[in-house]
Parts: structure tokens; sequence; C-alpha cells
């Protein structure tokens, strides 16, 4: 069974920065599309930030220029820097793995990021 584990989410103040972290079990993570979703109260989950296995990305707009999303296959870890914090990236955070050769949709069990004076 993958497991996808989520860290390094928490308190922080507007303009401070955090860096999410993705561990997955079985190095699934360097053959697979990963993303980061979020969800806010009362919201639909929403992408912020997917990352292909040829290092193609996307980002929200309302992220570009302040998060990146990153990977490093040695570790089966995809990172999310995010800078420049806003109340409104406030929201749990998931990590999604899909894959694009084998059918296969995993994720994360969230972290909370809270952006807060």
């Amino acid at each position: 069974q993958v497991q996808l584990v989520e860290s390094g989410g928490g308190l922080v103040q507007p303009g401070g920065s955090l860096q999410l972290s993705c561990t997955a079990s079985g190095g699934i993570l360097s053959i697979s599309t990963a993303g980061w979703y979020r969800q806010a109260p009362g919201s639909q989950r929403e992408l912020v930030a997917r990352l292909s296995t040829t290092g193609s990305t996307d980002y929200a707009d309302s992220v570009k220029g302040r998060f990146t999303i990153s990977r490093d296959n040695a570790k089966n870890t995809v990172y999310l820097q995010m800078n420049s914090l806003k109340p409104e990236d406030t929201a749990v955070y998931y990590c999604r793995a899909e894959g694009t050769i084998l059918h296969y949709d995993y994720w994360g069990q969230g972290t909370q990021v809270t952006v807060s004076s």
C-alpha cells in the first residue's frame, strides 16, 4: 500500500515562508505526476502546483511567482516552497501522486497551513 506523508505545515505570519514536504513509500513519486492541492474551509479542493515526470510545471495563478514545486527522486520527496505567504493561502495542503503510465491516484492526509498575524 502506497502512503504519502506530508509535513512542514504550521502557523506563519503574512509575508513569511514555509516549505512543505511529501514523502512516498516505494519510490513512486519519481514516476508520477506530483501535485500539491489545498482546501480552505467551505471551499473546494484546488490545484496549487503540479510537476510532471518530464519536469514541466503548472501553478495556480494565485501562487505564481511565490510558490515553487520541486522533486528529489533520491529521497522520494516532493517539496512546495511557499514564499510571501498571504492569509488567503490558509488551507489544508494535500500531496497527490498520479500515475502517468500505470493507473493510480494517491493522496496524502494533508497538512494545515495557517497564515495569520
